[in-house]
Parts: C-alpha cells; structure tokens; sequence
C-alpha cells in the first residue's frame, strides 16, 4: 500500500517571496512588491492603507527577497539532491506582461521561466506551476481597480494564452490562483483590491472572486485545448473548523466557516453556485454581475484536481466569552485547548491534516495535491551555518504520517506533497525571514542584512531520506 509509485514529493515557493529582482529582466511592479514589514503590513495587505509605490519610511522584503532570480541554479540543485520529485513555484505575472495590459509579451520574463522549467527538468523534477500567486500587476490596480474590473478576465485569457503555448511539453501541472479563499481575508495581497471610502466592501470581494472564478474556468479550457496532458488544479488555503463544543450553535457555526472556506472551490470543482452561497450573498445584498455564457464557463471547466495549504486546524464558537483568538495567521481562530502551538501561535494539528483531506476528498471525489505544509520557526545555526532543526523535522513527519493513513486506511486519492518554503523565504503573513520554514537556511535577517549564503539544515538529509523511500521512513533520529 502507501503513496502511488509515482507520488509527487516536493517543495513550494512563491516569486513574491523568494525571487527578488523585482526591476530586472523588464519586470513591472506589482502589489506583492510594495508590501512592507512592520506594524503597517497588515492594513496594506487588508486593503485599507494605501501604498501603491516604495516610500523612505518602510522595508520591503520582497524587492529582493533571497535573490532567487540570480542564484535559482544554485537552488534547484539544491532541490534535486534531495530527490525532489516536483518543485512548485509561481510565474510573475508583471514578469510577462509588466503593466498586464499590453498586447505582447516580455520576452526576457518568458525566458527566465523556460529556463527554469527546463533546469527542472534536467533534474527529472516536474514543474508545479501556479499562475498567479497573489501577484496583480500595480499598473492594472491603478488604471482598472484590479480585480473588481471584468478587464482582468481578459488581461488574464492573454497571460494564459502565452505561457501555456510557451511552456507546452515543459509544464503539465497548473494551479490557476493561490489560496484563492485569501481574496476575502487579505484582499490588497491576495487580488490587489483595495478599498476607497464609502465601498460596500462585501459587493467588491464578491465580484473580484467572480471575476476570478471566471478566469480560472478560462484558464482551464485554455490549457485543455492547448494541451490534452496538461492537469489543472484549484488551490484553497485550508484546516477543517471544529465546534469548540457539541452545543448544536458551535456545531452550525463550524459548518458555517467551513462552507466559507469551500465556496470558491465549490465553483471550480462541481462547477456552480451552491445553494447556501448563493443565499449568502442574498442575504449581504450582494448582486454578482454576470455576463451571458459565465454559468455555462463554468460549468463546462471544472478543474482536474484540488490543491490546498494546510498549517493547522480551526476552532468556531458561539460564545463570545471564548473568542481569545490564536496569533499570527491571517485566518483567525479560537484557541483550542488541546494543541500546542507554534511560535508564531499557529496550532499544530497533524490529525487535523487527515481531517481535512477526508473532507476534501469526501466533498469532490478529485484527486487531492497537498502544496503547502510546514512550521515556521527561528533557526538559529551553529558557528559553521549548521542548523539542528529538530522541531520541524517532527513536524513533517506526524504530518506526512497522517497523511498516510489518510491515503492507506481512508482511500483519499493523493497525487503529492509539497512543503511550504522548502528553501527560507520572506513570510507572506508577517513579511519576515526569520519566521524559517526551509530545509535550507538562508542568511538573511527582516532588515535584508546578510551575506544570502544557502546551507543545508538537518531536515535537508531528513527529508531526502523520505523521498528516497516514498514516505515510508519517517524516522526521526
């Protein structure tokens, strides 16, 4: 039993995270670059403080990042020594077309991607692509209003057209967005929305998903028709809600923050409205504006698997004196009392994990792809860059573990596993490098000082090990 022969074992970044060069190669700016560190990330990332350009006051981790753009040769290298099977990452969008709306395409930006596509390939690793990995050009968010503009659908066509043509035989898996659920949650970084006085907030979030659901239906029949082989996902951020008690209103409650979670994936995989979003919107006043043949897109491109990230589970309550919420994640919850927690307050549940995919799996019946696990902590390395890093090998493994039996004991149809920021990366929630999750360190600290050297850590050797024997050596001594 256990994974499938050809179980895709890998590692994700995103290029908002990790590629810097964020003014090379013809590249425009986009949303993602001018996110600072610091106290004002979070009102910026939520759509309620303007900052469309750099200022003199902030830090902007992502105009850097690890340099990933100069040194990715280096890193993919790193990658296949430890076997990996598949290596997720994201295409710039303003890499390709940088303001979004041109009619022709930047030939250094396409050609940055091929070469790595081929790299990849040369390693025997298979390239996991996401589309658009919160990245909106800023040019289409100032002249169009981002995603809240139906134009986007067509930017997004064009871009799509491009690189699924471009990178035929090279690239067969897709993610058409990133946690695309994030749109309501973080809506300036997840779809570069942000608010103008007297917006009716909700009707904004609600269209821009719309016109995302679209584009992703677009996106998908694009990629059908320009190649039969290639398989297109859909990607949530995800971690089932549990009732804090079996009082029937945490119950409810729970059912209730699940279906927010599942809505947009709804749309992609079954491939229409459900009843209880659709009576949602009614509800908030919400009136989507559709164009002629939208339902029928969607009905007719549903997605070939589902994706999703998963750090920890969810508790909902009724009671408003439990609401202490958990720290750090952009998806707050209440605490629950029998986890523990990571240092940045995020709960480690691994049965969780399995939860969550049987959920999953029972809802769609579609092949499930789990791209984004893992535990952020500060690594401190020894004096020769070493560093032991115990906690996140434990971990992966509990979590691979239950993964496992998800597969072996529940029949969950897995495709592959790919841990979140499988080399150090500038944290989306906080922007910071020294919320660590990779198997190799970088030296780089949240003010950008450091040499940007890449060393191995502990859970390099670990996590080869795993992949060397298909999940079934998880031991951690």
């Amino acid at each position: 039993m256990g994974f499938r022969k050809d179980f895709l074992w890998g590692g994700a970044t995103a290029a908002n995270q990790c590629e810097g060069g964020y003014n090379e190669g013809g590249r425009g700016l986009a949303n993602v670059d001018v996110v600072p560190i610091g106290p004002d990330r979070f009102p910026v990332i939520t759509g309620e403080m303007k900052m469309f350009d750099f200022d003199d006051d902030h830090f902007y981790p992502a105009k850097e990042a690890i340099d990933m753009y100069h040194r990715w040769q280096e890193d993919i290298a790193l990658f296949a020594e430890m076997g990996f099977k598949t290596y997720r990452l994201s295409i710039a969008w303003s890499r390709i077309f940088p303001n979004g709306d041109e009619k022709e395409p930047n030939e250094e930006g396409l050609k940055f991607y091929e070469d790595i596509f081929k790299e990849c390939k040369k390693y025997g690793i298979e390239p996991l692509v996401t589309i658009t990995h919160f990245d909106c050009p800023m040019h289409l968010i100032k002249e169009y209003g981002a995603w809240r503009s139906r134009k986007l659908v067509g930017f997004y066509e064009n871009l799509c057209h491009v690189i699924f043509n471009r990178y035929k035989g090279l690239v067969k898996y897709w993610l058409t967005f990133n946690e695309i659920n994030m749109i309501l949650h973080a809506p300036f970084m997840g779809a570069g929305l942000y608010f103008e006085e007297g917006d009716n907030k909700d009707q904004v979030k609600y269209q821009a998903a719309h016109h995302e659901l679209v584009a992703s239906a677009i996106a998908t029949k694009i990629a059908h028709e320009v190649d039969p082989e290639n398989k297109v996902g859909c990607m949530l951020a995800a971690g089932a809600y549990y009732p804090y008690s079996c009082k029937p209103e945490d119950v409810f409650a729970s059912r209730n923050n699940d279906r927010e979670n599942y809505f947009f994936i709804d749309v992609q995989s079954r491939g229409e409205y459900p009843a209880y979003a659709l009576k949602d919107l009614e509800r908030k006043g919400i009136e989507l504006k559709m164009e002629k043949g939208d339902l029928e897109l969607l009905k007719e491109n549903t997605v070939d698997f589902i994706s999703f990230s998963y750090y920890s589970s969810r508790v909902s309550t009724t009671d408003p004196e439990l609401l202490e919420q958990t720290a750090g994640n952009i998806f707050a919850s209440v605490k629950n009392p029998y986890l523990k927690a990571s240092e940045w307050g995020w709960q480690i549940d691994p049965l969780g994990l399995r939860i969550t995919l049987n959920d999953i799996y029972d809802r769609y019946q579609k092949p499930l792809f789990i791209v984004e696990n893992g535990l952020g902590a500060v690594d401190t390395p020894d004096s020769d860059g070493y560093v032991i890093d115990d906690y996140r090998i434990e971990y992966l493994a509990a979590h691979i573990a239950a993964m496992k039996d998800a597969v072996e004991l529940d029949g969950v149809d897995l495709l592959g596993y790919t841990t979140w920021g499988c080399i150090d990366l500038v944290s989306a929630g906080t922007g910071e490098m020294k919320k660590r999750y990779g198997f190799i360190y970088v030296d780089r600290d949240n003010e950008g000082n450091g040499t940007l050297a890449r060393t191995k850590k502990k859970s390099f050797d670990w996590y080869k090990q795993v992949i060397a024997t298909n999940g079934e050596d998880l031991s951690t001594e």
